[in-house]
């Protein structure tokens, strides 16, 4: 009998799944397969909070497949390569079919796996599970890569023509006999300390909860979208942000889901996730380099205590702090409030937008290395489209603006006695100016 092994990744879900589709279109068996093999991301492995997202996405995703007659077979291996030709071998499968993934790293893994096994005579096909255009399929006039979103976008919405989502299957034809596989807990993904219970709370991983949470979206807020979306203590914005990045739901799922809405500015939204991977991309030393070459020569300063009491919502600035409980407590925080904390950092603070970028990687349960490498470089100015160095946002101002009545505030704060800042607004924000300065006056 024909057999497919389905390498699944970041695209955990049955429906609008290209990599399922084709295999069932070839015919014969699947053996749908995930290899946690966290060596090969490199420096960008899964976070804690991203690790206790996947274990419980995974749990939910093996038990739709066995639903329809199947199983996911999971592995733990330090080498994928090596972990599919045992497969392969076990299984006497002739093909492997997958979801592209766009870090760097894992492009040039995967091209390398291709090879290997189509040298070895299997058919190794990648599909896109994640994107509505792929990031080389848009240009500008020059035939190069945009650095500006809005021409991006303008550009990406003429090509994007997306079909419709297939349903999930009924059923996924199994083999006479399964390969060994190891259990969700061998995967050791858990965290050790059980600090992840507003985590717990707060979320419902797996295809069915990203399904019901846009409806529940498209029911009611994004009606109000473009004037909720910036009040954090208002239930404005959509939060499938994990939803995509483990591939539980795709953007053209929520492309066909609200036509309606596909000019407004939650679609656009998804316009700035395709741009991340856009930038990403072409620039692949962004992960770690500034895009603007001149900002490898700015004055950051180093402040342990300081790095600290911003991680652990300890400034004494009510918003800034506020935000960052957020994030420890339930592993997701406002994207009005992320702004105005990672300028809090990089500029007030003035470190290094890689401490930020870290720190968000290992809280953040939407951890996305596109998506955080475009927003902590968009922060730091260093970046694409980027805030302009000038642009310091006041956390007071903001707060009066976006939680008039201190809601937010107080839901993570409390209401007792506030400890005082540790830096003064005013003057940071000038010793910040000065320093941005130096890159002007030092490039002539």
């Amino acid at each position: 009998m024909t057999t497919t092994l389905l390498w699944l990744r970041q695209d955990l879900r049955l429906a609008d799944q290209p990599a399922l589709q084709a295999a069932i279109e070839r015919g014969g068996s699947i053996i749908p397969v995930f290899i946690w093999s966290p060596e090969e991301e490199g420096e960008w492995q899964h976070g804690a909070a991203s690790r206790w997202w996947l274990h419980q996405s995974l749990g939910k995703l093996s038990a739709a497949i066995e639903k329809r007659g199947s199983k996911l077979i999971l592995r733990r291996a330090t080498d994928s390569l090596a972990c599919l030709r045992e497969l392969l071998a076990e299984t006497g499968a002739t093909a492997v079919y997958w979801g592209r993934r766009y870090e760097p790293l894992i492009i040039a893994r995967d091209a390398h796996i291709k090879n290997e096994l189509r040298e070895a005579g299997i058919e190794a096909r990648s599909f896109n599970t994640a994107l509505l255009i792929e990031p080389w399929d848009v240009q500008n006039l020059s035939g190069k890569p945009f650095q500006v979103f809005t021409p991006f976008w303008r550009k990406a919405c003429t090509a994007i023509d997306p079909p419709k989502p297939a349903a999930a299957p009924t059923r996924i034809a199994a083999p006479a006999t399964w390969p060994r596989t190891a259990t969700i807990e061998d995967l050791g993904l858990m965290p050790r300390i059980g600090w992840y219970h507003g985590m717990a709370e707060a979320w419902r991983p797996g295809e069915v909860g990203a399904q019901a949470l846009l409806e529940q979206f498209l029911e009611g807020p994004v009606k109000n979208y473009a004037e909720t979306r910036n009040l954090p203590a208002v239930a404005g914005t959509s939060r499938l942000s994990p939803h995509l990045h483990f591939g539980e739901i795709s953007p053209r799922q929520i492309w066909h889901a609200a036509p309606e809405w596909r000019s407004t500015q939650f679609v656009t939204e998804i316009g700035w996730r395709e741009f991340a991977h856009h930038l990403l991309y072409h620039f692949p030393r962004t992960t770690n380099e500034p895009l603007r070459a001149d900002f490898a020569r700015f004055p950051w300063r180093e402040n342990a205590d300081d790095l600290l009491a911003w991680q652990q919502g300890r400034t004494g600035i009510p918003l800034v702090d506020a935000g960052m409980r957020e994030l420890w407590a339930t592993g997701w925080m406002h994207n009005r409030v992320r702004m105005v904390v990672a300028s809090f950092l990089v500029k007030n603070l003035r470190m290094h937008w890689l401490h930020g970028a870290r720190w968000f990687w290992d809280t953040l349960v939407d951890a996305d290395l596109a998506s955080n490498t475009l927003g902590w470089q968009w922060a730091a100015g260093c970046g694409a489209d980027a805030a302009p160095y000038f642009r310091v946002f006041n956390p007071e101002s903001q707060a009066e603006k976006f939680d008039p009545q201190g809601e937010y505030q107080r839901r993570w704060l409390g209401s007792g006695p506030r400890s005082a800042p540790i830096v003064d607004l005013k003057a940071s924000r000038l010793e910040a100016l000065a320093a941005f300065q130096t890159l002007r006056t030092s490039g002539k």
